[in-house]
């Protein structure tokens, strides 16, 4: 199978994940500075001038850091929504006209061999979205930056035999933190982002009839740990009898330390 990934960084200090066909290699999202994407496809034995695109899920910082710098170096296109274009204007910068192209949340795109479904997810941006990916009978999908995750969200996400998944708070350690109220209210709502245990239940009904590798993604550097993310996910997949270690796999990402590229 040519199907590959590596979520190169993850995390509330910023985002970027690499995925590859024999013939396709796209960037989704690019929420660092361009030289540490650099460095980041460095670690992995590959370079950013060989990418075919770069993908972009909503307007976030710690999503679009490094989009317009590497569009620029590299000339590669860019690919996102029409509110996302218009959100993100001032955070990329100058592309040019020719590298700018409009991909809309709920459309599926063919990029040579691969084909890319996107999905609306509920954020606190403009009009932010997710992927999944299809290449030869596998599929890889993307889904972080959500404040919950709906029947449609589920829906497109099962059957993946990766995914890339939310767990981004300890809702204990959010709540005792240091973040003042009006942010902890914003991550606990509707538009923030999906804690340990709600992603494990949604993990559950996700890959109860399959089986995956699950990459925890977009942990929280102030509220949130590796051990306590994947412990408290594999709890929670286990008192819904799915068999870590078995039917599922569980893997950390981090926020500075890309993934080995891994086949789907």
């Amino acid at each position: 199978m040519s199907l590959k990934f590596s979520v190169l960084a993850s995390g509330s200090t910023g985002n970027a994940i690499y995925v590859e066909t024999n013939k396709q290699r796209l960037l989704i999202d690019a929420g660092l500075s361009g030289k540490k994407i650099e460095q980041c496809f460095k670690q992995i034995g590959l370079c950013p001038s060989k990418l075919d695109g770069i993908l972009v899920s909503h307007e976030h910082s710690d999503h679009i850091k490094g989009v317009g710098i590497l569009a620029r170096r590299y000339k590669l296109p860019v690919y996102a929504n029409q509110k996302t274009w218009e959100a993100m204007a001032a955070g990329v910068g100058a592309i040019p006209l020719e590298q700018k192209f409009h991909f809309k949340t709920g459309e599926a795109k063919a990029f040579g061999d691969l084909d890319v479904e996107s999905f609306g997810v509920s954020h606190d941006a403009a009009d932010p979205m997710f992927f999944s990916f299809h290449h030869e009978g596998r599929q890889l999908t993307i889904l972080t930056d959500t404040g919950y995750v709906s029947d449609h969200m589920m829906g497109i996400t099962k059957g993946s035999d990766a995914l890339i998944f939310e767990s981004n708070h300890d809702m204990d350690m959010l709540r005792m933190g240091k973040y003042p109220w009006t942010v902890k209210r914003r991550i606990l709502g509707d538009e923030g982002h999906v804690s340990n245990v709600d992603a494990g239940i949604a993990l559950a009904d996700i890959v109860r009839d399959s089986r995956a590798d699950i990459y925890l993604a977009h942990l929280s550097l102030d509220n949130n740990m590796k051990d306590l993310a994947r412990m408290t996910v594999q709890q929670t997949l286990e008192e819904n009898n799915i068999e870590v270690g078995r039917q599922v796999k569980l893997y950390d990402t981090d926020p500075v330390i890309p993934t080995p590229l891994k086949v789907v």
